[in-house]
């Protein structure tokens, strides 16, 4: 009877903590479920901005959605989606290949002296993070597009509806082989996913620092290159949503780098490069190797994050862990 009693108790504090969580704000369940893991600024910047658009307009609004030009979302969508190129078939001439050439090399191109052409890493997607409890209360899925578009004010021919379909679709695509993904509608979900993952609440979070605005595309020259992490690895892609959308997957044995440039403006760029050592899953027609001239497994790719993507790894995993990350 006393193992009985022992049984319940635990399951009624069980219950309790769940119902508990439930209402704790992003920044407090962070700080419980990740206790030694700084919140990378992308992060801190996405809440303030859901906080001050609560406080300006009284309530949630969407306004900064709708302003954005068609050219303004479909820069996002490109920017946002670097993963596609690994695991699914795309064509040349579908692809902007001037914008994804200059992303992908190999390690041995991770040097100082090393010139590369980029496009801005800075992705400005200004999508506030919501708390869980808020979006699990609104529709995400294909069946209810017209929901979620009533929601959101949006009208279903206009170039905002084509935003929300596409991410919603892309968050349905099924998984590819050596793919685990998912996309993560809250802060709380990012934190369940990574730590489920990665086996353990000890992570490291590192991302991109941009300076400042920089010209479309312009000549960086790598100054200094330090190992940070090298082990199992979950990325998370900000895609083009009302509300912070984050493209989770666990992309396996994972070495990454802080790749310190300067553009040829002066603007200086703390980069984050991930190089994948394990491709021999991916699709062998997948964009990545037509660009580079490899075939899946012949060896590891690299490529940097935007200023808005997150790369966590469990700190055990880490090479050296710097005050600034």
């Amino acid at each position: 009877m006393a193992m009985l009693y022992q049984y319940y108790f635990f399951t009624l504090l069980s219950l309790v903590f769940v119902s508990h969580a439930a209402n704790l704000s992003p920044e407090v369940y962070w700080k419980i479920k990740l206790p030694n893991t700084p919140m990378p600024k992308p992060i801190k910047d996405a809440l303030h901005i859901s906080e001050k658009t609560s406080q300006l307009y009284g309530g949630l609004t969407w306004d900064w959605f709708h302003v954005f030009s068609k050219n303004e979302l479909h820069k996002l969508h490109q920017l946002s989606q670097p993963y596609g190129v690994y695991y699914y078939g795309v064509s040349l001439k579908n692809l902007n290949e001037d914008h994804l050439v200059t992303r992908f090399f190999f390690e041995t191109d991770l040097h100082q002296g090393k010139k590369v052409n980029l496009k801005s890493l800075k992705n400005n997607n200004p999508a506030p993070i919501l708390p869980r409890k808020v979006v699990d209360s609104i529709s995400f899925s294909s069946n209810r597009i017209e929901e979620i578009l009533d929601h959101f004010s949006v009208d279903n021919n206009s170039e905002d509806a084509k935003v929300i379909k596409r991410t919603v679709e892309l968050c349905e695509q099924p998984a590819a082989d050596g793919e685990i993904k998912y996309c993560a509608t809250s802060l709380e979900s990012i934190i369940d996913f990574a730590s489920s993952r990665l086996e353990t609440n000890n992570i490291l979070a590192i991302h991109t620092e941009v300076e400042k605005e920089t010209p479309e595309l312009q000549t960086y020259t790598i100054k200094e290159v330090k190992e940070k992490a090298n082990g199992k690895c979950v990325i998370c892609h900000k895609v083009p949503y009302p509300y912070a959308v984050h493209f989770c997957h666990d992309v396996g044995s994972t070495r990454a780098f802080r790749v310190s440039m300067v553009g040829a403006d002066g603007t200086k760029v703390n980069a984050v490069s991930v190089c994948h050592e394990d491709t021999a899953s991916m699709n062998p027609k997948a964009l990545v190797f037509q660009l580079l001239n490899i075939k899946p497994g012949d060896k590891p790719i690299c490529h940097f994050i935007m200023d808005d993507q997150i790369a966590l790894f469990p700190s055990q995993n880490a090479v050296l862990q710097m005050a600034e990350d």
